[in-house]
């Protein structure tokens, strides 16, 4: 994968904003938010709708900022961005039938632990996000949707490019700064939180690299987010995080 973009002035100010937003402004107000929704979770029945409002609304801003970056750079085109088909479709293809295979399997195996009152992997940190209505899980479904779209397009995207492009880094360079962005974001869910968003960023990075397309990154962090944020919620929340 080769990517030249060029980042105009005006483009590598909104880049650069929201690159300082996402590693020193979302940590915080991820784990602010997440504490605050768990402390009101079992008191307040709409407090999971505001809260997936807020979400949507804060990554499609992003995503906005990221296609304006793109605009505002008459040297950059889509594809240095990663808004392109893939290199090798056969792989991408095998890849999503194994992904999807396994997100099947899992969510299978997770909704029958969770149905017989078992510890579910990974439910604890985002207990409080788990809808417990059909309209809260609508709103997970679309959230789960609008975080694989939006968050690879910014963080993968938008900070590989502008590590690229305007900060002269080596492309894997630039793709470790942007697991190092995402991984920060991970910081609402604890330590826990911290090594799953480094494991599972290093992997989309990777997907992203080695098909040189958003494509399958996109597609793989839906198909996870949708399962996740589908499980069955518990009656009540054991504890609220601290914020």
């Amino acid at each position: 994968m080769t990517i030249t973009p060029d980042f105009s002035a005006a483009s590598t100010a909104v880049t650069a904003a929201v690159a300082g937003y996402l590693l020193l402004g979302e940590p915080f107000a991820g784990r602010r938010m997440y504490g605050s929704l768990a402390r009101r979770r079992d008191t307040e029945p709409r407090a999971l709708v505001r809260y997936f409002g807020v979400l949507l609304a804060a990554w499609w801003a992003l995503a906005a900022l990221a296609v304006a970056a793109l605009l505002l750079s008459p040297g950059a085109v889509a594809a240095d961005f990663g808004l392109a088909l893939p290199e090798r479709p056969v792989y991408v293809v095998i890849a999503l039938i194994v992904v999807g295979t396994v997100a099947v399997v899992s969510s299978r195996n997770f909704h029958d632990l969770a149905r017989r009152g078992k510890n579910v992997p990974g439910l604890a940190p985002i207990a409080a996000m788990l809808p417990r209505t059909p309209e809260e899980r609508r709103l997970a479904v679309a959230v789960a949707v609008t975080d694989g779209l939006c968050s690879e397009l910014v963080y993968r995207g938008l900070l590989i490019a502008f590590g690229v492009g305007a900060l002269g880094l080596d492309l894997y360079a630039a793709a470790a700064l942007s697991v190092l962005a995402y991984t920060v974001a991970g910081w609402y869910q604890g330590r826990q939180g911290l090594l799953v968003f480094a494991v599972f960023g290093t992997v989309l990075a990777g997907l992203y690299l080695a098909s040189g397309s958003l494509l399958l990154p996109v597609v793989v962090h839906v198909i996870l987010s949708v399962r996740d944020l589908t499980l069955p919620a518990p009656t009540t929340l054991r504890a609220a995080p601290s914020a």
